[in-house]
């Protein structure tokens, strides 16, 4: 006789965050990094973000009030993050004034591994921030291009001009401009750099310049500059009020570190009353299959925990169906931009991506 029993009724489905419990909290999400929340706890930010104090209406001025206010917040966590870690030793340090393209300047922080014989790929990096705030000076990315350098690749990082904050006021174009001028210095220099190619490479608000700089290229004529693009986590929509059907996670992880109701807020600031909502260059999310037809090939890297994955994920999806490489990646357990802001908590995530943009530039030279 057969003493089989049924088997035990399965667990029911849960959809993942606050889709299947609109009360979760980064810090109660099984899947967040343990690593990283006990970072984030001695911070206060395992739990909801804060509210928005105020609509994309409330006008220019306290807008960008506003931004001044969260860039000192920001700005004071990543230092706070990258304190601790070690100088990267062998690589040297170079800033650049260049001619900006509205009479103003454009500095270039070049770094290279010191006794390495060249030529090497260049990186060319473009801090986050959405494109109103943050600085390419900061510790946190000083220290992120001085590992890129150490392991093998010429490293320009640009100090572009903010649509707000310290470095604003500046709108779109201001910020791309300033980066395309950067990046045409590069290319008209590369013998001098002894590089053989140049990635364009940016999180957040600079993974959305990153790819931008593309369909700008193109447009404009130079594409030959670039090789490759490598976007960590990029901010790209223009339009978050709204959560479109393809972009779950912009409710799956709300108010996990970012509040989706700051991006319209940061919007804008970038680009007032959305004049440029429909230009890719501004919003790539808006790209056709014209524009991207013909780019580089590209990676799009997102985080599993983001508010911003899907828009990458879903970017990454129109690079394939325009005819373009591009490999898309999750990283499990990472919040926005994580593989580079807990160097010291998780040395192996952080060695990861400095391993995964080196090697991309490394296989376009």
């Amino acid at each position: 006789m057969s003493t089989d029993t049924a088997p035990e009724a399965s667990t029911a489905y849960r959809a993942p965050g606050r889709l299947g419990d609109p009360a979760l909290t980064l810090g109660d999400d099984p899947r967040a990094d343990p690593r990283m929340m006990a970072v984030m706890r001695t911070f206060g930010l395992d739990a909801h973000a804060d509210d928005a104090p105020m609509g994309a209406d409330a006008g220019i001025d306290a807008l960008r009030e506003f931004v001044t206010a969260v860039e000192v917040g920001f700005e004071g966590l990543f230092t706070a993050l990258a304190e601790g870690a070690p100088r990267v030793a062998g690589v040297s340090h170079e800033a650049r004034t260049i001619d900006g393209p509205d009479g103003n300047e454009v500095t270039l922080h070049i770094h290279r591994p010191t006794g390495v014989e060249g030529p090497l790929p260049c990186i060319y990096q473009v801090h986050g921030g959405g494109m109103v705030m943050l600085s390419t000076e900061g510790p946190l990315y000083r220290n992120w291009r001085e590992e890129l350098a150490a392991a093998g690749a010429v490293v320009v990082g640009v100090q572009y001009r903010n649509g707000g904050g310290a470095l604003g006021d500046h709108p779109f174009p201001a910020g791309i401009d300033d980066c395309a001028a950067g990046l045409k210095w590069v290319a008209a220099h590369r013998d001098e750099l002894g590089i053989t190619s140049t990635v364009v490479t940016g999180d957040s608000g600079g993974g959305g310049l990153a790819v931008a700089l593309a369909i700008k290229a193109k447009r404009e004529g130079w594409l030959d500059a670039i090789s490759g693009v490598y976007a960590q986590c990029p901010y790209i929509v223009g339009t978050w009020a709204e959560t479109p059907p393809e972009l779950p996670s912009l409710r799956e992880n709300d108010r996990y570190w970012l509040n989706r109701a700051l991006f319209p807020l940061l919007a804008e600031v970038y680009d007032p009353g959305r004049a440029n909502i429909d230009d890719p260059t501004c919003w790539p999310y808006r790209a056709t299959a014209a524009d991207l037809q013909g780019l580089p090939p590209h990676v799009i890297s997102v985080n599993e925990v983001d508010p911003l994955r899907d828009e990458g994920l879903t970017y990454h999806r129109k690079l394939l169906a325009a005819g373009v490489d591009s490999v898309g990646k999750i990283n499990l357990g990472l919040c926005h931009v994580g593989e580079i802001l807990f160097r010291s908590a998780m040395p192996d995530v952080y060695a990861n991506a400095v391993r995964d943009v080196t090697g991309f530039a490394r296989s376009l030279a």
